[in-house]
């Protein structure tokens, strides 16, 4: 039996909320009663995944650029508009970036992963957790990944910007650990969404070694974890980087 948190009452901003782990996310809280915002480079799409959702809440489509600090207060603002108070922000969007060898990796291409993957979840807590502590209530739950905890080879720029996010959520944590306001980091091994195909087989095939369960993790099982992340009862861990490696991760 599937577990579900009550949200309702909340208001929820999801980014890379169109599909993959983001999707299902969005899926998680919209169960528990929460509005979301559905936050999204791709507009379009998040538009088709709120229309094929309606049915199980309330969620918007927002077209942002997590990279770019004015868009996110843009989306800020049209969302606050849309659903109401903020009071959960899981950041998922990210992208990986070439798979190359450090030396051979562009510095054009480093840019680009660490704006999206770190500047990006950085760029929407600084502009959504004044609204948390005015209110003295928020659940932030930023997705890293087992790479910012071992580092992949052949993918520093992402392994790097993981770890800044394991980094990011660390500090913001102990910053607001006297308000009820949780913040915590969670690092899944692969699972199977549209960011495997900016990879090549040979470095799913590494990833997919190092993982003891033997498969990929589902968006569904990572879902789950988050749900309780962004809950009222996650009430005391903050700062805090949960688990879902599948038996990969070795601290």
């Amino acid at each position: 039996m599937s577990i579900t948190f009550d949200f309702a009452g909340r208001g929820a901003v999801v980014t890379g909320g169109a599909q993959g782990i983001g999707r299902a996310v969005v899926e998680k809280l919209l169960d528990g009663g929460a509005k979301v915002a559905i936050w999204d480079r791709d507009k379009a799409l998040a538009e088709k995944t709120a229309g094929e959702l309606a049915a199980r809440g309330k969620a918007i489509a927002v077209g942002v650029d997590v990279g770019d600090f004015a868009a996110v207060e843009r989306a800020r603002d049209e969302s606050i508009a849309g659903i109401g108070k903020l009071d959960i922000l899981v950041n998922s969007a990210g992208i990986a970036g070439p798979i190359a060898k450090t030396w051979e990796h562009s510095s054009e291409a480093w840019e680009q992963v660490l704006r999206i993957n770190l500047t990006g979840p950085f760029n929407c807590c600084k502009a959504l957790v004044p609204g948390m502590i005015e209110r003295n209530y928020g659940r932030i739950a930023n997705i890293a990944s087992i790479a910012g905890k071992d580092g992949n080879p052949n993918a520093s720029a992402y392994s790097a910007s993981k770890a800044g996010v394991i980094g990011l959520t660390k500090s913001l944590g102990k910053e607001l650990a006297t308000y009820d306001i949780a913040v915590n980091a969670i690092t899944p091994a692969a699972a199977r969404t549209a960011i495997l195909d900016q990879v090549t087989q040979a470095h799913i095939d590494y990833m997919l070694s190092k993982i003891p369960r033997g498969r990929l993790v589902l968006v569904e099982e990572i879902a789950n974890t988050i749900a309780f992340m962004v809950s009222e009862e996650c009430s005391f861990t903050t700062g805090f980087t949960f688990d879902i490696s599948g038996g990969r991760a070795t601290y």
